[in-house]
């Protein structure tokens, strides 16, 4: 409840990340035992934080495990009122979401800690990780320190759902910033003398849409999704508009497929800008910039996290379930950086939305499931 209240979008994790020092030195962690690297330092959006780290030695035997969870919220939870009713905690302020996604992960992972340190339990060589500027591309994960890991065998990561749906892979997204550039003339004056960026715009977008390259995207047997997410341009509606600057995303779970979306929307905007011209036959440009945020993977169930995963739910008495997620998540770059990595769920629902909730018994089962896998012998 006291992460929740704590205002911390992508790129403004301090005030969070100085809770959880502060909650594990109030148990005897030595402060130098918690470290911080400089990844902020590398991301698109410069941090007030990098990615905060805990290395515990092991008191038993074991390959050494990794538990982590990202520590920013989205800005739709900036200014959430947490209040708990009944088994679900929601905001109390309407226009807000809860930040549960990944405040409830956090309170997991560090839960976990607290409980090994506090009561003395043996356990296996352990690093903890609290990372940064995941809703934004998995920024920390992708430009994380490895040398402060210690070297893990695997990793366990604590994100949206259900605590017992254990997610061994995810799709990949590249990112992409189209720039349109028209040609200004007064609207009224000489409306013919210009060259519209943002008709160019629509009538690509509408291209994409009616032919099925936006949103959804299922064709020849492949699936994939896009989303044109924002549209800047324009200062007055005297002017016509000379510049227009959109950014897109492409996903899928198959490379090809994903570029394949990616140069449908540069082929779309390319014939936009052909239709487009003035009275004098000038047209207007674009240009194309992209980024791969992270590459989709898949782990076989036979990797030594999945297998632990798996038997320390069932363990304790519960169902594990096997997915592959739509969206990124931390463990696409740990992954992608040689520590196989699973993601397990604790219990927030409608993340991103006003609508978010927290399930407290499925919250203090993840709680469960992380501590068992933290100290157990799987």
């Amino acid at each position: 409840m006291n992460l929740l209240t704590i205002s911390g979008k992508s790129g403004h994790e301090a005030e969070v990340a100085n809770f959880i020092r502060a909650e594990l030195e109030s148990v005897g962690v030595p402060p130098t035992a918690i470290r911080t690297d400089n990844a902020q330092l590398r991301t698109p959006i410069r941090g007030n934080t990098g990615n905060l780290v805990v290395q515990l030695a092991g008191t038993q035997p074991g390959p050494r495990r990794l538990l982590m969870s990202h520590m920013d919220t989205v800005p739709i939870c900036v200014g959430c009122k947490p209040v708990k009713k009944g088994r679900l905690v929601r905001s109390a302020n309407p226009a807000t979401g809860l930040g549960a996604d990944n405040r409830a992960g956090v309170a997991t992972t560090l839960t976990a800690l607290w409980e090994i340190v506090r009561q003395d339990l043996p356990h296996p060589p352990l690093t903890f990780v609290w990372t940064v500027q995941e809703e934004i591309g998995l920024h920390g994960a992708r430009l994380m320190n490895l040398g402060l890991l210690g070297k893990p065998r695997m990793a366990f990561n604590w994100d949206g759902g259900s605590p017992t749906r254990l997610t061994i892979g995810a799709t990949g997204g590249y990112r992409l910033t189209i720039t349109v550039h028209g040609l200004a003339s007064h609207a009224g004056n000489a409306p013919e003398k210009g060259v519209s960026a943002l008709a160019i715009a629509a009538l690509a977008i509408a291209d994409l849409q009616q032919a099925g390259w936006h949103g959804l995207v299922q064709k020849d047997g492949q699936t994939g999704t896009s989303n044109v997410g924002v549209i800047a341009g324009g200062e007055a509606t005297n002017v016509v508009t000379d510049l227009v600057t959109i950014r897109a995303e492409a996903r899928s779970h198959d490379p090809d497929f994903r570029q394949r979306i990616v140069n449908e929307f540069e082929a779309a905007f390319s014939r936009a800008v052909t239709q487009v011209q003035n009275v004098d036959g000038i047209a207007g440009k674009v240009s194309f910039q992209g980024q791969l945020d992270y590459e989709s993977f898949r782990l076989a169930t036979t990797e030594s996290c999945v297998e632990t995963a798996l038997a320390t739910v069932r363990d304790l008495g519960l169902e594990p379930e096997l997915a592959i997620a739509n969206g990124g998540l931390d463990a696409n770059w740990l992954s992608a950086r040689g520590i196989p990595t699973v993601t397990l769920g604790c219990g927030q629902q409608n993340p991103h939305m006003v609508t978010e909730s927290l399930d407290l018994d499925q919250f203090h089962t993840a709680c469960d499931i992380a501590l068992a896998l933290a100290t157990g012998d799987r």
